[in-house]
C-alpha cells in the first residue's frame, strides 16, 4: 500500500468516528482581515482547542448536556406530546439570551433553574472562576464588538 492510501484509510476511520457526533468546525484559528488571529477580540489561541479528540469518550463528555437534553426532550415528547419539548426549547432559548454586558461573566441562573441544575455543585462551579479567565479585555471594545460597531 502507498502512504496516501494508508492516510486516506485513517481519515475515513476518523470521519466515521466523528459522524454521529456534533460536527467539528473551526479547527483552524479564526483569522482576522489580514489572515492573523485577532487576539484582542478572541483571546489567545490554544493548541488544545484545535486538536481532534484524543479519546473516544471525549466527544461524549463534551456533548453530555446536549445528549442529556435530547434524551429529556424525547422522553417528554413520548409522555406529554409534541407541545411540551417545543415549549421547553423556547424557554431554554429565551433563557440563553439573557446575559450581562460582554465583559462581565454571566451565571445563566435562569437556564440552570429550567434545567434543574441550580441546586447541584459541579466541576464548572468550582473551577470556572471568571477571575482566572485568560480572556479579559477593554469593556468598551468588547461591547462595541458585540453590538457590531467594530
Amino acid at each position: 500500500m502507498n502512504d496516501w492510501q494508508i492516510d486516506s484509510q485513517n481519515t475515513r476511520g476518523l470521519r466515521s468516528q466523528l459522524k454521529d457526533s456534533v460536527p467539528v468546525t473551526g479547527l483552524c484559528p479564526q483569522a482576522g482581515p489580514y489572515g492573523v488571529q485577532d487576539s484582542l477580540r478572541r483571546g489567545f489561541s490554544s493548541v488544545k482547542n484545535e486538536l481532534l479528540p484524543s479519546h473516544p469518550l471525549e466527544l461524549s463528555e463534551k456533548n453530555f448536556q446536549l445528549n442529556q437534553d435530547k434524551m429529556n426532550f424525547n422522553t417528554l415528547r413520548n409522555i406529554q406530546g409534541l407541545h411540551a419539548p417545543l415549549k421547553l426549547q423556547m424557554e431554554y432559548r429565551a433563557a440563553r439570551q439573557i446575559q450581562r454586558l460582554p465583559f462581565l461573566p454571566s451565571s445563566n441562573l435562569a437556564l440552570d433553574t429550567l434545567r434543574g441544575t441550580d441546586d447541584t455543585i459541579g466541576f464548572e462551579d468550582i473551577l470556572n472562576d471568571p477571575v482566572l479567565s485568560e480572556v479579559m479585555g477593554d469593556p468598551h471594545i468588547m461591547t462595541e464588538y458585540k453590538l457590531g460597531v467594530l
